[in-house]
């Protein structure tokens, strides 16, 4: 022994002036202690990637996130980072080529939050976006040249391209207008909501949609009572949405049109002229009046060949329910507009008489 004690000597000893075995864990072997490391750093490393897919925010807000043509799971995880949707652009690109979405994310919107995880964000883009649209909003009187000049603005298609669409429709020409005419007074006035790669076909199909939802059982029941055709009914309204200052002008302003037509008096709507020649109505000339088209209601009796604009609901209403008489009862025949004070001032008539008067008192007396 090295203190030069037997071993029998060494066992009479107390056991606490023994020499003690060292701890277990100092004669723990150095591949376990690796080991155990490594699997810590793996732990940890598996924490870390949980949390990069959590939820960015803890307050919902809805974000519209688009995904763009051509784009991959690289250039929509990047994308996602950028606007705080997911926590790590790298780690769920990773998420979503482990989940085979990386390339099967279809372009459009998508509503989503970064109070979403990244497995929701991810099945969100599983279900596909809506398309993105352009917001279209197309005024009542607007012409077709003029509604074919704002889709092309908004990157919808060449104006050309749809002028010629409307003007020879081909299978696009609803029923009720006859063969050979165009669209125009068809593209309803609304806002719409059209696909950016929307075709003019599309584009124009749109609008004829919705002008039919105009054209109710009841709508045609009553037409027929009057004797209208559709194509008479548009064409009609176009001429009251045209002459109107607003709308509460409109049913005296049909019923005027209306006794005319009944009469065999000639419509004489300085508007149609207007169109007829290409013009804007503030270019007309005392002398157009009596150039010669299918839409001078000067020169020619009855309803114009078409529709001059596209009419609105109140004016299409007008025609089908129109105030044809004053309170004794007397036919309207004639109306002006003035401007007085900076008001507009509508006057319907009932002879010429008093609107010969009226036309002395509002326009001739304050002519320059």
């Amino acid at each position: 022994m090295a203190d030069g004690r037997s071993p029998r000597e060494e066992q009479r000893r107390p056991a606490a002036e023994r020499p003690q075995p060292p701890p277990r864990w100092r004669r723990a072997r150095p591949g376990v202690l690796s080991g155990l490391a490594a699997l810590l750093l793996v732990i940890a490393a598996v924490l870390a990637v949980l949390y990069q897919l959590t939820p960015p925010s803890a307050t919902p807000r809805q974000v519209t996130f688009e995904v763009k043509p051509g784009w991959g799971g690289k250039e929509v995880a990047r994308a996602l980072a950028d606007q705080g949707l997911v926590r790590n652009a790298r780690i769920f690109e990773l998420y979503l080529r482990a989940r085979r979405l990386d390339r099967s994310i279809g372009e459009g919107l998508y509503d989503l939050s970064p109070a979403m995880s990244a497995p929701q964000v991810a099945a969100a883009l599983r279900k596909g976006g809506r398309p993105r649209t352009v917001e279209v909003v197309v005024p009542e009187g607007w012409r077709a040249t003029d509604v074919a000049r704002r889709l092309a603005k908004e990157g919808l298609g060449d104006a050309a391209g749809y002028l010629e669409l409307i003007r020879h429709p081909g299978d696009l020409r609803p029923g009720f207008v006859p063969a050979g005419d165009g669209l125009e007074g068809y593209l309803f006035p609304a806002s719409y909501a059209i696909p950016v790669r929307s075709t003019p076909h599309e584009v124009i199909s749109l609008m004829l949609q919705r002008f039919r939802q105009e054209l109710t059982a009841a709508v045609e029941s009553r037409l027929r009572a009057r004797g209208l055709s559709v194509h008479g009914w548009v064409t009609l309204a176009s001429m009251v949405q045209a002459e109107a200052a607003s709308n509460g002008e409109m049913p005296i302003i049909a019923g005027v049109f209306l006794n005319r037509l009944d009469l065999g008096m000639p419509l004489q709507s300085d508007p149609t002229v207007a169109y007829g020649l290409g013009k804007a109505l503030p270019e007309l000339k005392p002398e157009d009046l009596q150039k010669d088209t299918p839409w001078n209601t000067y020169t020619r009796s009855g309803l114009p060949k078409g529709p001059i604009d596209s009419p609105g609901d109140a004016a299409l209403q007008a025609v089908l329910q129109p105030v044809r008489t004053d309170a004794q009862g007397k036919r309207y025949l004639y109306f002006l507009h003035a401007h007085v004070n900076g008001k507009t001032v509508f006057r319907p008539n009932t002879s010429l008489q008093a609107h010969n008067q009226d036309v002395r008192r509002y326009l001739q007396d304050r002519a320059p």
